[in-house]
């Protein structure tokens, strides 16, 4: 799809022969740094490219990192698609697991790179503005299957969001799973207090 149009410059195999190959070969190395923040010649050498070749594939550096951080919000919201729990599970098992994969250690360095964007957001970013808010946008609506009350699910995302700070300061995700499994069952119990009491209203 893109030819090579210098003669000296090889692009191997693992790098990919084409744009969505080495967008995801760059997210990758990303990932691995844990930043967006990595120089076009380190980027380069990670990826397996020369660093004219990486400009001339993608126009610069911009274009670089929007294609990688659109990459890791398709595969981010891959992971709140509803058919990956099942549709009767409570919503302390749904946190549980969103947990485990937050802390994981493979995932440490996609959960880096997420805060890096998100501190770009807090910088005025507008594009990772977008992406903090279609974040957002994904916990909530997923949350909502099994909690739908929107304030409360507002108190677990923000609550899981300072779990993570916590983990990552301490490297320890027990207290934050702990925390967590206090506030979605006090959750769960007022939810179900609250039906109970309209059934009892109804037939009243």
């Amino acid at each position: 799809m893109y030819h090579m149009v210098h003669g000296g410059d090889q692009v191997p195999k693992r790098a990919a022969t084409d744009l969505d190959g080495l967008t995801a070969s760059c997210l990758a190395a990303f990932v691995r740094s844990g930043t967006l923040d990595v120089s076009l010649d380190e980027l380069a050498r990670d990826v397996g490219i020369s660093k004219r070749m990486l400009v001339h594939y993608f126009g610069g550096r911009e274009a670089i990192e929007e294609r990688a951080v659109l990459l890791l919000e398709n595969r981010l919201r891959a992971q709140f698609a509803p058919e990956n729990f099942p549709p009767r599970i409570t919503l302390q098992k749904v946190v549980n697991a969103l947990w485990d994969r937050t802390t994981a250690p493979e995932s440490k360095g996609v959960l880096l790179l997420v805060m890096d964007v998100t501190r770009r957001a807090w910088n005025g970013s507008p594009r990772a503005q977008a992406f903090y808010q279609e974040q957002q946008r994904l916990w909530v609506e997923l949350l909502m299957r099994y909690l739908p009350a929107k304030n409360a699910v507002e108190d677990v995302l923000q609550s899981f969001q300072g779990a993570v700070l916590a983990y990552l300061i301490t490297g320890n995700p027990e207290p934050g799973r702990r925390m967590l499994n206090r506030l979605c069952a006090a959750l769960e119990s007022r939810q179900k207090l609250h039906k109970k009491k309209k059934r009892l209203h109804s037939r009243g």
